[in-house]
């Protein structure tokens, strides 16, 4: 944009945007510049992860209420130029989103801007049905001229894509992340924690880690704890195995 160009984006479904600014209260135990004291980074990772997985959704309601009242004009802004979005199929927001299916959400610092400014156009909505020599024919029959195209839409598990483990070990693993909860692309049955991470795995040797910095932080010790136990004998069983 800034070079001059014309940026449309093809929206194909839904996007959970929250506002870093709007964001930061709610990670308020970790900003340690603030003025009122906070707990050590040891006990506020334990802090956030002590919330059960089922109870996340209504922890997380009083936040996603004071974030659709604070930004009702950026999300209206968002509406007015068909820029679809949501707060999650349970109401967490991105939070739960993340511990469900690690996609479709976005910590808004800036583009949205641009997107209800009007510098990047938005097709919601619809899809890429054919790439020609200079333009993108979408589903609905519209044709766009296109001089460079980005692809940037989802993502396949690269575990469970076959590009890295062989097919029979993903079949013995089964499902990698998710909690079982039945919405997007985390299938059931009901798990309540992440499925084949940060514990033992059915296939001997084999560890997973999911998340960002602060996951990493707080669950590699339990994981490295678990991998020392077995080396040193101890029992350590693999999660819903008899």
């Amino acid at each position: 944009m800034e070079a001059g160009a014309h940026v449309t984006m093809i929206q194909r479904s839904p996007t959970i945007v929250t506002r870093i600014d709007s964001l930061l209260p709610a990670i308020e135990i970790y900003d340690t510049d603030a003025a009122a004291p906070k707990p050590p980074t040891e006990l506020a990772d334990l802090l956030a992860a002590s919330i059960p997985s089922r109870l996340m959704p209504q922890f997380q309601a009083p936040l996603i209420a004071a974030i659709k009242a604070k930004d009702a004009a950026f999300y209206e802004g968002l509406r007015k130029v068909g820029f679809l979005y949501n707060f999650g199929d349970d109401g967490g927001g991105f939070v739960t989103r993340g511990m469900q299916d690690p996609s479709g959400f976005y910590i808004d610092v800036g583009a949205s801007e641009l997107i209800i400014n009007g510098q990047v156009s938005v097709r919601s909505g619809v899809s890429v049905a054919e790439i020609r020599e200079h333009s993108v024919v979408l589903s609905d029959g519209a044709e766009l001229p296109a001089d460079f195209i980005i692809y940037a839409t989802g993502y396949q598990k690269v575990a469970q894509s076959g590009a890295i483990l062989s097919n029979e070990i993903i079949q013995k693993l089964g499902p990698i992340g998710g909690i079982g909860s039945g919405v997007r692309s985390d299938v059931g049955p009901w798990v309540g924690e992440t499925r084949n991470v940060w514990k033992p795995t059915r296939q001997r040797g084999l560890w997973f880690h999911n998340g960002n910095f602060g996951l990493m932080r707080f669950f590699s010790r339990i994981l490295a704890l678990q991998i020392k136990a077995r080396h040193a004998g101890l029992p350590t069983p693999i999660y819903g195995l008899a």
